[in-house]
């Protein structure tokens, strides 16, 4: 019954919202036309309310009331759109800047549990062993099934040095796992680089933050000291972050004016195309970092790595270094979130997260549910590759649309080659046995490897001819 009840509710909170949001926001001359009220759901809604407010068996406040309806009204249309109050708000523009307190975990909502898209490097979730599609059923002694994402995520964040126990599901475990781990400030250091052998350059983008496209100007420049005549870029395990970060990244391997991803959605201001030009790619900074780019960066053999859990703005790099014919994609399917979160402010410090428009690659294919085929297939690990959660195994995803946008004809999917004996790809097959993790960029790193080999063949061609 109160399932039915919080259902019935939530048409009422969507006009609210709408109220809301366009006292926050001027109206564009071209947006549609306001779709007239619904009036006979406004009047069941009044009612259930009234009947909540009158005969619920506790007393509930009706700030609860709405706040519940708003959470419900959005999490019911993706994965990716949420209410986010006053602390929830605050907790997202400090972890931009790549400071938090938590455990570390990229986390979404399947079946009603929180189910871990990503641990983040040098967290404590990735140094205990949390895997992407781990499905975390309880925190400390509290049932996960029935919370929001946002209350899940809340009690997992919490003041450093204190404790949490997660109870983990993992396919292939006949039971569950118990983790404890200790909350600590999670600092992500955004770019790592070395020179991996004698002019390889290697750079790690593990996710995309304020500061991640200065970062990388600022490695390459300094590797190139060392002589730069090759690149790896790893955007394996890589939960994505802010666009004009992902642009700016882009735009150190791209020449200027080069189009990266365009947007497209119901409303004028959600269809843009970016370019790597500094309005597209610099957030309140007078000195434009891409102007420090060693040349060798634009024209070097380059390979790309990339997994399962490579999303949204890694996506968007691999995707145009792939169109533009940059680089070489190697590792497997990407993660496939293709959509586009925009930040809408509400009144009372709080605000939601809404899906408002899908990328595309340069030639116009959809990121959607589909992800970044690699032009060459190379598994996790030479047995195989860890099985993942990806976009299109989340409820309510947004499909991949069948015309890309101004009908530009959609590139077909490169044609991912493989190595022969490379291993069976395992991605979405019951895996005859747990796989052995990994270092990223450490010296058991298969996919690494291989990238190095495709790269030193690269260079054997180019000096052939």
């Amino acid at each position: 019954m109160r399932g039915k009840l919080q259902q019935a509710g939530l048409v009422m909170v969507g006009l609210c919202a709408g109220v809301a949001l366009s006292l926050n926001y001027s109206a564009s001359a071209n947006k549609e036309a306001a779709a007239p009220l619904p009036v006979e759901e406004l009047r069941a809604f009044a009612e259930v309310f009234n009947a909540i407010k009158q005969g619920y068996v506790e007393p509930v406040e009706d700030k609860k009331l709405i706040t519940n309806a708003i959470s419900g009204m959005l999490s019911g249309l993706d994965p990716h759109s949420t209410y986010l109050d006053p602390e929830a708000y605050k907790e997202l523009q400090v972890g931009t800047q790549g400071e938090f307190g938590g455990l570390g975990i990229e986390v979404g909502m399947e079946d009603g549990f929180v189910k871990v898209i990503s641990p983040i490097e040098d967290t404590p979730a990735f140094r205990a062993g949390v895997r992407p599609g781990d499905l975390i059923i309880k925190l400390d002694d509290t049932a996960v099934k029935g919370m929001t994402l946002n209350d899940a995520v809340k009690k997992m964040r919490g003041k450093p040095k204190t404790s949490i126990k997660l109870t983990i599901a993992r396919k292939g475990e006949n039971k569950p796992i118990e983790l404890t781990l200790m909350r600590e400030v999670i600092q992500v250091q955004s770019v790592k680089a070395r020179m991996i052998e004698p002019g390889i350059a290697y750079l790690r983008v593990a996710q995309f933050q304020e500061n991640t496209a200065p970062a990388v100007a600022k490695e390459l420049t300094k590797l190139d000291k060392q002589g730069i005549k090759a690149i790896v870029l790893d955007l394996r395990n890589d939960p994505g972050g802010l666009l004009h970060a992902a642009v700016g990244v882009s735009g150190a391997f791209l020449p200027a004016q080069t189009l990266v991803v365009s947007t497209d959605g119901r409303t004028d201001d959600s269809r843009h195309k970016f370019y790597v030009a500094p309005q597209d790619y610099l957030r309140g900074s007078k000195d434009d970092f891409l102007k420090t780019v060693p040349a060798a960066a634009k024209s070097v053999p380059m390979v790309v790595l990339v997994n399962g859990a490579s999303a949204s703005a890694s996506e968007i790099v691999a995707g145009a270094l792939q169109d533009h014919k940059r680089a070489v994609v190697v590792g497997t399917q990407t993660f496939g979130k293709g959509s586009v979160q925009s930040i809408l402010p509400l009144a009372g410090n709080a605000a939601i997260k809404l899906t408002t428009a899908r990328y595309y690659t340069p030639s116009g294919r959809s990121i959607q549910a589909k992800g970044i085929a690699p032009d060459i297939v190379v598994d996790d690990t030479p047995n195989g590759s860890f099985q993942r959660l990806r976009e299109a195994d989340l409820e309510r995803h947004l499909e991949t649309p069948a015309v890309a946008p101004e009908a530009a004809p959609a590139k077909a999917e490169p044609s991912a080659k493989k190595p022969a004996g490379k291993g069976k790809e395992k991605d979405g097959e019951e895996q005859d046995a747990p796989l052995a993790p990994f270092e990223i960029g450490g010296k058991n790193d298969h996919q690494l490897a291989q990238a190095l080999n495709v790269l030193k063949g690269m260079q054997i061609v180019q000096k052939t001819r």
